[in-house]
């Protein structure tokens, strides 16, 4: 495989694996590991698809358009406005998920270190204050940062994932769905499962950078969604296998991150392995408050045409977040899955409307298989991941 397929591999596999890994145990809890990994499968064959569909309406409009225009010559205003607000949205809910995952956190290291009780407030202020000031600086400034902090967050995986799975004792891998109400526990699941596969925003100038090279895109994408799979599926036997079905599902009760942190500290016993999933938690935070917050300054920056300077975009990217996070102290994970309904809108539902739209004009570039049985399908399933997340 060349260098470049390398690089746009790691790109969409960077642009998957977040913070919202962290959330993923509590999120599945309920429904145990073997339902969690079908769930995973599901999703992982919808966000392929719809990869396919973006590239479709890349390479009809123009390789490399960005989504605003992209959406803009396919659906007109009103799809460059649903485009736009979808991403405002998705960028604020996962803002705001982050802080009050940092601010958790903070909370911990505080007690642990500094023997300081710190209230919510406090510490999302600090966690906001401190890294929000890096977006501040630019992409070029960031770059190199986020690239070492991402490398050590993988780092740090693998070796919490090698250190914990000798302690997976299988019969805590065996779901427990109680008789009733499994339809709802495994609807509850779908959407924060769903935003852990949203690797979408990178495919536009990724089109661009593989010069609309079909085979290599499907490589890129087949490969670029199965390595979070991957990671996904390691770090759930990890922490199914030592904790149970039981205890993690108990740990979704109040401060769901710190719970989850503590749980598998005081369980292994270990100070290396409290350290290291202690460390993992603060990279997978850091990086992807980091690389969302910069995403969503930039965008803010090129909307208001400096109109404000760069102190009035830093104020309006942060504070309705802030505000989010603070009236939500324990909504880690409740905001992340809230972040589903604005991603199936910007990654299945305007795909397949501009589709269809260019597939009416007659022959394009690229076709993805499946006709519009395949597009039904998709819009249902991502309906779905709407009405679990409204329900």
């Amino acid at each position: 495989m060349n260098t470049k397929l390398v690089g746009a591999t790691l790109i969409v596999a960077g642009t998957s694996i977040g913070a919202g890994m962290l959330a993923l145990p509590i999120a599945v809890a309920n429904i145990g590991f073997w339902p969690a990994m079908a769930l995973m499968l599901l999703i992982w064959g919808l966000s392929g698809y719809t990869a396919l569909l973006l590239t479709e309406a890349n390479l009809a409009t123009g390789r490399g358009l960005n989504f605003h225009r992209m959406m803009g010559q396919t659906l007109g205003r009103g799809g460059q406005l649903l485009c736009s607000a979808s991403f405002l949205a998705l960028l604020y809910a996962l803002t705001a998920a982050y802080l009050t995952g940092g601010a958790s956190l903070v909370t911990l290291k505080a007690k642990s270190l500094l023997a300081l009780e710190l209230g919510s407030v406090s510490a999302t202020l600090i966690f906001a204050c401190t890294l929000g000031l890096v977006a501040a600086f630019g992409v070029r400034y960031v770059d190199l940062l986020t690239r070492g902090l991402f490398s050590l967050k993988m780092v740090a995986l693998v070796i919490l994932v090698v250190l914990l799975l000798p302690l997976v004792e299988a019969h805590n891998l065996a779901p427990a769905l109680p008789a009733d109400g499994q339809g709802s526990l495994l609807m509850a699941a779908l959407p924060l499962i769903f935003t852990s596969f949203g690797f979408h925003v990178c495919i536009p100038p990724l089109v661009d950078y593989l010069e609309g090279d079909i085979r290599a895109l499907r490589r890129v994408f087949l490969m670029g969604s199965a390595l979070p799979l991957l990671c996904y599926t390691l770090w759930l036997l990890a922490v199914f296998g030592p904790l149970g079905q039981a205890q993690l599902a108990g740990l979704g009760e109040g401060d769901s991150l710190a719970n989850l942190v503590q749980a598998i500290a005081t369980l292994t016993g270990s100070a290396s392995i409290a350290t290291l999933v202690t460390l993992f938690a603060d990279l997978a935070l850091v990086t992807s408050f980091i690389g969302v917050t910069l995403s969503l300054f930039e965008y803010l920056a090129e909307l208001r045409r400096g109109h404000g300077g760069r102190v009035g975009t830093w104020l309006i990217t942060f504070v309705p977040p802030l505000v989010l996070a603070l009236a939500l102290p324990e909504g880690f994970v409740a905001v992340l899955g809230f972040a589903a309904v604005p991603l199936a809108v910007l990654i299945v539902f305007l795909p397949v409307a501009a589709v269809l739209k260019l597939r009416r004009g007659g022959e394009r570039p690229y076709r993805v298989a499946g006709g519009t049985p395949a597009l039904v399908l998709a819009s249902l399933l991502g309906a779905l991941i709407v009405l679990a997340q409204l329900m």
